[in-house]
């Protein structure tokens, strides 16, 4: 029995030279502006945390090159049934993410770190769900190198603190998320 697939084989193709040109002009491409805008906004706020260009440019990478390999997935039906009622829970735990987070900067001092934490981590444990069967084990660990980084309690502890540098970068990842969710994206 043969398992050759040129449909398969396409596919590894399009997701390999993704993986390669994940850059901030090809993104454009696969996202759109208000989702770029938010990226952009992580970038700074893991730049001035983190002290290190590099260590930030990696993590958006990495989230860049997730998020297009699971919309080439969605886009090619590689999901299951049971894989497809799995991204449902991602999705509805992710706008649940997006909410939260929009409450917690819209009312200071309500925000609680235990609560954003256990939800990045129900987000990350769906996604590898999601993906378990379909990406490779390097890709598993650029979910968790974005999750674990975006889900340190300290960074989320300043990024929610009102007197921080990091306020104006909140706001606007905030008015993005709010965008999203009236669109209806997340």
């Amino acid at each position: 029995m043969d398992s050759f697939s040129s449909k398969d084989m396409a596919l590894r193709a399009q997701k390999k030279i993704l993986s390669s040109m994940a850059t901030k002009s090809s993104v454009q491409m696969f996202i759109d502006d208000t989702t770029s805008e938010i990226l952009d906004e992580l970038y700074r706020v893991s730049k001035e945390y983190s002290g290190n260009k590099t260590e930030a440019q990696k993590v958006i990478k990495d989230l860049v090159k997730i998020a297009v390999k699971i919309g080439l997935l969605f886009r090619n039906n590689r999901f299951s049934t049971e894989e497809l009622a799995v991204a449902t829970d991602f999705k509805k735990k992710l706008h649940q993410g997006a909410m939260t987070a929009i409450s917690f900067y819209e009312v200071d001092f309500t925000f609680d770190k235990a609560v954003m934490e256990e939800l990045l981590t129900s987000c990350r444990d769906l996604l590898l769900k999601l993906v378990n069967t379909h990406l490779t084990p390097k890709s598993h660990g650029r979910i968790n190198h974005v999750f674990n980084h975006f889900s340190d309690p300290e960074l989320l502890s300043k990024l929610y603190d009102p007197s921080s540098p990091f306020r104006d970068h909140l706001t606007k990842i905030c008015k993005g998320l709010d965008k999203l969710m009236e669109e209806g994206t997340i």
